[in-house]
């Protein structure tokens, strides 16, 4: 790949991590505040949802990092190694850590009944967004691991 498309996708997922780490300082303290006041019934709530986004806010940043680490590898022309299916690996794991973490509020939330039509929907995307990456990432695991196995018994041969 050029450098140029390298040095875009590394910048754009530092962006993606300061939006993120910035939107979790501001506007989730924020909106679970706001929220209290417009529902004072729901208070009980407002830290163990707070928790919650927290704490799948963790395995996003790890999968950034690997992602970051999967470009360097790219770079440094080391993207058929053995590095890069372990960084994959990692990506669909925290992707699927995600999903379980999001199950779990969902299904928190429903049985408090506290469960907004709104919230609902933002919940079902996140865990279909979290759906595709992990798909994705044990394709392209697969792949590559596919790859390395060809590229061995071709160095084998030769």
């Amino acid at each position: 790949m050029k450098r140029g498309t390298i040095l875009f996708l590394k910048s754009a997922l530092v962006m993606m991590g300061i939006i993120v780490f910035s939107l979790c300082l501001t506007l989730l303290p924020w909106l679970a505040e706001h929220t209290v006041e417009l529902n004072p019934e729901f208070a009980h709530l407002r830290y163990p949802v707070l928790f919650g986004l927290y704490s799948s806010a963790v395995p996003f940043f790890m999968a950034l990092y690997q992602a970051f680490k999967l470009l360097q590898y790219i770079e440094n022309r080391q993207a058929f190694s053995e590095l890069a299916v372990v960084s994959l690996k990692l990506i669909k794991n925290y992707a699927i850590v995600i999903i379980f973490i999001y199950i779990l509020g969902v299904l928190l939330l429903l049985v408090q009944n506290a469960l907004h039509p709104g919230i609902a929907i933002l919940g079902i995307i996140i865990i279909f967004a979290s759906l595709t990456i992990s798909f994705f990432a044990a394709l392209l695991q697969g792949l590559l691991r596919n790859a390395l196995e060809i590229k061995s018994e071709n160095d084998l041969t030769v």
